[in-house]
């Protein structure tokens, strides 16, 4: 397979003595799932910042959506002064940045100043354990994400401008799989898939969805850090690329009453020398026994993780029966109505989870299914039989119907504690009360319109 291209220091060296880069982006991945960070550059990053490193302040990881700072996280406070913290580089995300010509991105991980380690509830640190724990056991954690999102015709100026109402999708139908009707999106989706590949990323299609103007780009698989690292370059690349379009896109989890937009998540482990772990052609269905318990550890604990695959208000409002998004704890063999839903065979055994949406943080959803995969392993918990039929109108547990079910099921959760952490739990609980207390504090259109005349 040809890759896609990989930039070296030694390469950007040579690109910035050449001009063809000036601007190095220094970025890490925020509790929202959003890349933050600078724009260093590209002299200064080769004299100064490659060697030694660079700060930033620790409230990025204590802030809301809004980037308003919160007090009540332990990492992060007035009272703490809102020190900072190192950006450690990490060479091997090194990339042209995707849709900003002149420029290269380097993703960080977060450590202390003092060198007492990691900032721990990074998100990247987070996941990072637990790729460590899977080491531990002799394994490789390998992921791909499956994005969608919907792209409007209006610029994102203009879509805040009218306070997100009447924006227009780009396309008037749905266009699930349509290749007629994904022609009209398609210079902006050529332009995204060409310039990730530009970054570094093996694409894989295109493809339309059921909403109006809802989208997907697929990429290969890859190791779980490199999924996550390309999935949150991707987001924010689409956004820049769509805004050079004079269009917008969002990756909300529900936009409005049709369709949502998934994160679909596939997942797999092979052994330490590519072995695939998973499959066993002596046992039934080709699935080897530590498969069965890897998938019964995730399903165990997919209530009490939730909050790591639906961090949002918003996040709640997909889980619609009959909507492709899953509310039934279950599992079955290429059954979309399951929330988790196992497909391939061989080397390609994997089990997907359908529980995550456009709004997911990548790392946090990823390490919760890996934690709970492992999990699964340690316990040697068993599997229940496949679902078959619609789990829709099924008696099984159901996902949480709302953030509040969802935090307070992650904040109880023994086994969360015990694979993250009391320091990274009480950190995502306290985020998600954030969340719930700026949503009680708003009013929302739908209340004005059916309180403003008639009570």
């Amino acid at each position: 397979m040809t890759t896609p291209p990989r930039l070296t220091v030694e390469q950007l060296r040579a690109d910035i003595s050449s001009g063809a880069v000036d601007t190095v982006v220094v970025a890490f991945t925020d509790m929202q799932g959003r890349l933050q960070g600078k724009r260093i550059h590209g002299q200064f990053f080769l004299d100064s910042v490659l060697r030694h490193g660079t700060e930033g302040c620790n409230y990025l990881l204590a802030v809301d959506v809004d980037m308003n700072t919160v007090d009540g996280y332990a990492i992060s406070s007035w009272e703490r002064g809102y020190g900072d913290m190192m950006f450690d580089l990490d060479l091997t995300t090194l990339r042209r940045t995707p849709g900003q010509p002149y420029s290269a991105t380097v993703q960080c991980d977060l450590s202390w100043l003092d060198g007492s380690g990691p900032v721990r509830p990074s998100p990247r640190s987070v996941l990072k354990a637990q790729v460590d724990a899977a080491a531990e056991l002799g394994f490789v954690a390998l992921a791909g994400t499956e994005l969608e999102f919907i792209v409007f015709e209006e610029s994102y100026e203009q879509a805040w401008d009218r306070r997100y109402h009447g924006l227009v999708g780009a396309n008037r139908y749905n266009v699930d799989y349509s290749i007629l009707g994904g022609t009209k999106v398609e210079p902006l989706l050529r332009d995204i898939r060409n310039q990730m590949y530009a970054g570094g990323v093996t694409v894989e299609s295109a493809k339309g969805e059921c909403n109006l103007g809802q989208h997907e780009i697929a990429f290969l698989y890859d190791t779980v850090v490199r999924t996550c690292d390309n999935h949150v370059v991707y987001k924010n690349a689409a956004k820049e690329i769509a805004a050079t379009h004079g269009q917008s896109l969002t990756f909300m989890a529900k936009f409005d009453e049709r369709e949502g937009n998934s994160c679909h998540i596939h997942l797999s482990l092979r052994g330490g020398d590519g072995e695939a772990v998973f499959a066993d052609d002596s046992r039934e269905g080709g699935r080897s026994a530590l498969f069965e318990h890897f998938v019964a550890g995730v399903q165990a604990t997919l209530r009490e993780f939730t909050l790591l695959y639906a961090p949002n208000v918003n996040s709640y409002k997909r889980f619609q029966p009959g909507s492709f998004a899953p509310t039934a704890v279950a599992w079955g063999t290429d059954n979309r109505t399951c929330a988790l839903r196992v497909v391939g065979h061989g080397a390609g055994l994997r089990v997907e989870n359908r529980v995550p949406g456009g709004d997911v943080n990548p790392y946090l959803a990823v390490a919760g299914m890996l934690a709970g995969g492992l999990h699964g392993i340690r316990q040697e918990l068993p599997l229940e039989p496949a679902f078959t039929g619609n789990a829709y109108a099924s008696d099984k547990a159901r996902v949480p119907a709302l953030l509040s079910q969802g935090r307070d099921l992650f904040a109880g959760s023994a086994i969360a504690r015990h694979c993250f952490g009391d320091d990274v739990v009480d950190h995502y609980v306290h985020a998600a009360q954030v969340e719930l207390d700026a949503f009680s504090s708003a009013v929302t259109d739908w209340e004005r319109i059916r309180g403003f005349e008639r009570l």
